[in-house]
């Protein structure tokens, strides 16, 4: 398989597109969880991506060769956190609104950064600590007026716990992304993309007992759209980093937020408080100054290597 050429503007309208296309598969995954549990609605997620990505690794030619796996258990354990990440924002986005799910899961590359520095001796220096206490300061902005509900305050606990469950999403996917940045090292990202949703879909079905439901006609092409919508996206987003880097592709995840208001607005009458704009501002902000920060090392440690191939 060639080596795709640098090509800014198709990377960045691939990354927009999948970006819509995960809003899209939120507000399916939001409107058929009213009548199925988190863990069935994990299952329709993964197994109905399949075929998607099935068909997406054939006609790439990767599909036989690009499987194999030297770190079955390192497969195993992604895609059961992966599964418990999907299975715990599910579960909030069947109580919080869209926009406010959106904004919480801003948090993952905060927690990114501190699990790199626990679980792989990453150093991380005053400009990346000041963005993951900025960011953290936004994300306590977004929760706060849920917590309140634990002081008193006139907020259902339902809506608190909904916000507690996407913030131990957020973390969940956090931890994922630490053990992606593993498998990389050793498996093939057409393996990688495989065998999680593979893993996903058989460790959904260990929730069964725990109350699968019959759901509604509508509520069924709801999920089968969330699990194929969900799988282009996730073609489309692999694929937007082939043609661009991450430093200008990434900040256009948080165009997401823009999808997010209005589909929410438009689907479900859900209108944002300033207070939550405002938190998620900052959480945004703090991950846009990560990301250049990340490409400004990048470009740095290339510049050290070039130095050392001229001269050493």
């Amino acid at each position: 398989m060639s080596v795709a050429q640098p090509n800014p503007f198709r990377a960045i309208t691939l990354k927009v597109i999948s970006v819509l296309l995960f809003v899209i598969m939120a507000t399916f995954i939001k409107a058929g969880s009213q009548d199925v549990p988190p863990g069935q609605a994990v299952f329709f997620r993964s197994f109905f991506a399949l075929p998607v990505i099935i068909a997406w690794l054939v006609l790439r030619g990767q599909f036989k060769g690009g499987l194999g796996t030297s770190n079955p258990l390192g497969h195993l354990w992604r895609g059961l956190i992966g599964s418990t990440a999907m299975g715990l924002s599910f579960a909030g986005l069947a109580i919080l609104p869209l926009y406010e799910v959106k904004a919480i899961q801003y948090a993952m590359p905060l927690f990114v950064v501190i699990l790199a520095v626990l679980m792989l001796g990453e150093t991380v220096r005053k400009v990346r600590l000041a963005a993951v206490a900025m960011g953290m300061v936004g994300v306590l902005i977004i929760l706060w007026p849920r917590l309140s509900a634990f002081t008193g305050g006139d907020i259902s606990t339902e809506l608190a716990y909904g916000a507690i469950l996407v913030l131990a999403g957020s973390f969940c996917a956090a931890l994922a992304q630490i053990h992606v940045r593993r498998l990389v090292e050793t498996e093939e990202t057409a393996a990688i993309v495989f065998w999680f949703s593979v893993t996903a879909t058989v460790l959904s079905l260990a929730t069964i007992p725990f109350g699968w439901e019959m759901p509604s006609l509508s509520a069924t092409a709801y999920l089968i759209g969330a699990g194929f919508v969900g799988g282009i996206g996730q073609i489309l987003l692999t694929t937007a980093y082939r043609y661009g880097d991450a430093s200008i592709v990434a900040p256009f995840e948080y165009a997401s937020m823009l999808f997010a208001v209005a589909i929410g607005y438009v689907m479900f009458g859900e209108v944002p408080t300033p207070a939550m704009m405002a938190g998620a501002s900052l959480v945004i902000a703090a991950g846009v100054l990560i990301i250049l920060r990340e490409n400004y090392l990048r470009i740095q440690r290339g510049k050290g290597r070039q130095h050392v191939t001229k001269y050493g």
